[in-house]
């Protein structure tokens, strides 16, 4: 969908906000998707399952915002809340923000004019401000970015990320929604899979504030990892051809080493053994390997 705005055609931009359980913070994530400095936007909202009175905070504050649209649904993760989100769109490009981060304001035009102006290019994506439960920034590192056919540097980790993308709806008509068969991790299988036919462009700009909790300092990192391997391998089987085998191993690799640092770190002496030596197998000499040696030897903790 297209409207003409200000004497120019501006594409409809959907910003599906997907939430479960984050009342204290879902206002500012919505309010962040209000003020940005693009006007053409519509807000969808899709509350997975909440049970800490999250509709009856959103239906009181945006009965009137006529931009927003609220739905709910059994809760089934953050796939299965995005692709009813998408079903219920209509922009000709889609964002997603969780619901306990932040959009700066510039972020929706920062991506549609970067698309337009390069339109070699199909999705686009930038930085983040990382900041604590408070809201206060903590601190503004990124992980290095990459523009064009990028499938071999996210084999090696997922360097999108999925506040600041913008993807054309047409992106995910054609190679389907989000994998509901994976409860995490299901950006990194998505732009693994997009990366087979789209070109990703990297803008070195501040597009979202990245919210981190408490309890993330201790999450599931056992698990994360075990997802991305069985990411990692699936993409292998699927779309070996793509990658060289060099990088699957250094993929691997890096995967390995980093639970055997986590076990270590835990005094899982045996599994962090274990760990440590299938990393060995695929590139002994890796930089991450040597260090997982190191965690392995109780010389770091």
């Amino acid at each position: 969908m297209e409207v003409l705005v200000a004497g120019c055609k501006k594409p409809l931009v959907s910003i599906i906000i997907t939430t479960f359980n984050r009342r204290d913070f879902i206002i500012e994530a919505v309010e962040s998707a209000l003020d940005q400095t693009y006007s053409n936007i519509e807000i969808i909202i899709v509350d997975d399952g909440s049970t800490d009175a999250t509709d009856e905070l959103i239906n009181k504050t945006y009965k009137n915002e006529l931009r927003v649209s609220y739905y709910y649904k059994e809760n089934g993760k953050r796939a299965s809340a995005f692709n009813l989100g998408f079903e219920m769109s209509k922009g000709q490009f889609i964002a997603i923000l969780d619901s306990d981060n932040r959009y700066k304001p510039e972020r929706i035009e920062a991506g549609v004019t970067a698309l337009m102006e390069n339109p070699e290019f199909d999705i686009s994506y930038g930085d983040i401000i990382t900041i604590n439960e408070a809201g206060k920034e903590i601190h503004r590192k990124n992980m290095r970015r990459y523009s064009g056919n990028i499938s071999e540097q996210l084999v090696y980790d997922n360097c999108v990320s999925i506040n600041t993308a913008l993807i054309p709806r047409r992106c995910f008509e054609d190679l389907g929604l989000m994998d509901v068969s994976y409860k995490r991790s299901d950006d990194y299988e998505l732009w693994l899979r997009f990366s087979t036919q789209y070109k990703f462009l990297y803008i070195s700009q501040y597009l979202a504030e990245y919210r981190v909790m408490e309890n993330q300092l201790s999450s599931n990192t056992l698990g994360r990892l075990d997802v991305n391997l069985r990411l990692i391998e699936d993409f292998r089987l699927k779309h070996g051809d793509r990658v060289g085998d060099d990088r699957f191993r250094q993929a691997f690799c890096r995967i390995h080493a980093l639970k055997s640092i986590d076990y270590s770190k835990k005094r899982e002496r045996m599994l962090a053994i274990k760990e440590f030596l299938k990393a060995f197998k695929n590139k002994p000499l890796e930089r991450v390997t040597l260090k997982s040696l190191v965690f392995l030897l109780g010389f770091k903790k």
